[in-house]
């Protein structure tokens, strides 16, 4: 086969598999961009803003995103809808389902206005910043909120072609717009412009993509458009809408509010130290969830269609291959997470042993509830996936306010209260997914006992060795991490796996990659 032809069919999209493996390797690309990005600036911003700012920084920017459910997330609800519609051809109801989103987020617009103001007034206050620091962080958190109302309305033509499975189309364009974000940030620390400049390169670079995406989604759905929606279908997208606002809430309590709880409980000067220490780990929540998000509109088709049995095979393909890359993944950066935070930004910042590997089984426990929470969506029957979230959330705060602030325990016990915390939902999204995909509890825990005892054994041996390995350049800790990871990868595929699950991935690869 010539290369153009290899190219070609590796750029076809016939199939739901190379629908998916395409809007994952446009979301891949953009991430590998945002991980540089990341990796670059955070060291300037360590400098540029010293530990009081940097932590303040964190805590405003995960605060705002806290917020975020209060703007009624209409985008999800119209994404899952429109995911479940796919093989529709009444594109008048499809241009109201937009209708009704964009309802939506005219009628919360005045709620998000109203908390964004009252936070940026209090979060100072809550911080116990210095004087001189008060009106700075009110004025960021002012052009923060105004970034997060905006990226709500530009995230509708998004949602529309995410919903429709071409997320793909974007592949090359967004990664451009990443690179600038990243470059307008810098350009507000060579300016010293703080973290006021900070939040209006971002206000900036969501304009600018909110564009984008704007004009692809006119150019790749033909039927898009904005039709007036029928009272009663507003009332019923407003409903949909509203169980996901809660459910964006708990989300982003689980996934935010460690950085909020750790800076009010503690001090902000710990944030960084916890930051920096989570910031390769959580390099594990970006990749799976570019994969599920991949494949995810694709099986909104398939349970729109009622085929139950060939979504619970999905299902159970995007668990072991959440599993492999956690492992794999978790493993490397459990035996090299301090060399690499020590050549990054010192040794200072590292949090420790026990930290990291609490960590490490905080962030996986999560990837896999964020799995079958975003499956739970394709039924667009949120209430008990919601119920379990809030009980889940609730108790992590309640039981990570008490270790870290009562107790003392700092990032380790803010660690183990969401760990505890989200064993609800472990357990609890299971039995969900499995009622509404007609499979037993028990069925599924069979699955897991293998695999599981893999993991134990490779993160308690790695646990041990990290405290004595370490290296003190980038080059052989490139090297040592990549050759951690091939021995792992090895490991895992032909001990944790049974020859079925191996071969059910071998042959995805194959529908994948040209013949």
């Amino acid at each position: 086969m010539s290369i153009t032809k290899t190219f070609a069919s590796l750029l076809s999209d016939k199939t739901l598999t190379k629908k998916a493996t395409l809007t994952a390797f446009a979301s891949i690309l953009d991430y590998g961009a945002k991980w540089i990005v990341t990796f670059l600036i955070n060291p300037l911003l360590v400098t540029g803003l010293g530990d009081f700012g940097y932590g303040a920084w964190l805590v405003l920017t995960r605060t705002i995103t806290y917020i975020s459910p209060a703007g009624g997330r209409p985008t999800q609800a119209l994404k899952w809808t429109i995911a479940r519609q796919q093989a529709s051809i009444d594109y008048d109801e499809k241009r109201r389902q937009v209708g009704s989103a964009v309802t939506v987020w005219f009628i919360f617009l005045p709620v998000l206005s109203t908390l964004g103001a009252a936070l940026a007034w209090y979060l100072p206050i809550w911080l116990d910043a210095p004087a001189e620091f008060i009106s700075t962080i009110r004025w960021a958190a002012a052009f923060l909120v105004a970034n997060l109302i905006f990226h709500n309305l530009t995230e509708i033509p998004q949602s529309v072609l995410r919903g429709e499975n071409l997320g793909y189309k974007r592949m090359g364009l967004t990664t451009i717009f990443v690179l600038l974000g990243g470059g307008l940030t810098a350009l507000a620390l060579l300016l010293e412009k703080g973290v006021i400049g900070l939040a209006i390169a971002e206000l900036t670079t969501t304009t600018i993509t909110g564009l984008l995406f704007f004009k692809l989604v006119r150019s790749y759905v033909h039927w898009f458009g904005i039709a007036k929606p029928m009272f009663g279908a507003v009332r019923k997208f407003l409903g949909l809408s509203s169980w996901f606002l809660v459910w964006n809430l708990v989300l982003q309590l689980l996934k935010a509010g460690d950085v909020i709880l750790l800076g009010i409980f503690d001090s902000a000067e710990l944030v960084p130290h916890y930051s920096l220490t989570r910031y390769l780990p959580e390099t594990i929540i970006g990749l799976i969830a570019i994969i599920v998000f991949g494949i995810t509109p694709g099986l909104g088709g398939v349970i729109g269609k009622g085929d139950f049995e060939k979504a619970n095979r999905v299902r159970n393909e995007i668990m072991i291959l959440t599993w492999f890359i956690v492992t794999v993944l978790g493993s490397t950066m459990l035996l090299w997470n301090r060399s690499f935070v020590e050549l990054w930004v010192g040794k200072e910042y590292y949090a420790g042993a026990i930290s990291n590997l609490l960590i490490i089984i905080m962030v996986s426990q999560f990837v896999f509830i964020r799995n079958d929470a975003n499956i739970l969506d394709l039924t667009l029957d949120l209430r008990q996936k919601v119920l379990f979230g809030l009980v889940s959330a609730a108790l992590s705060a309640g039981l990570s306010v008490v270790l870290i602030g009562t107790l003392k325990m700092g990032i380790i016990g803010l660690a183990i209260g969401f760990i505890s915390g989200q064993l609800i939902l472990s357990i609890g999204y299971p039995v969900l997914i499995g009622r509404f995909l007609h499979v037993s509890l028990s069925s599924q825990m069979k699955g897991v006992i293998r695999p599981g005892l893999v993991t134990i054994l490779s993160f308690g041996l790695v646990s041990t060795l990290s405290k004595t390995l370490i290296v003190s350049s980038w080059l052989p800790l490139i090297f040592y991490g990549g050759l951690t990871a091939l021995l792992f990868s090895l490991l895992v595929f032909f001990v944790g796996m049974t020859g079925e699950q191996r071969n059910t991935l071998l042959r995805r690869a194959r529908k994948v990659l040209p013949s």
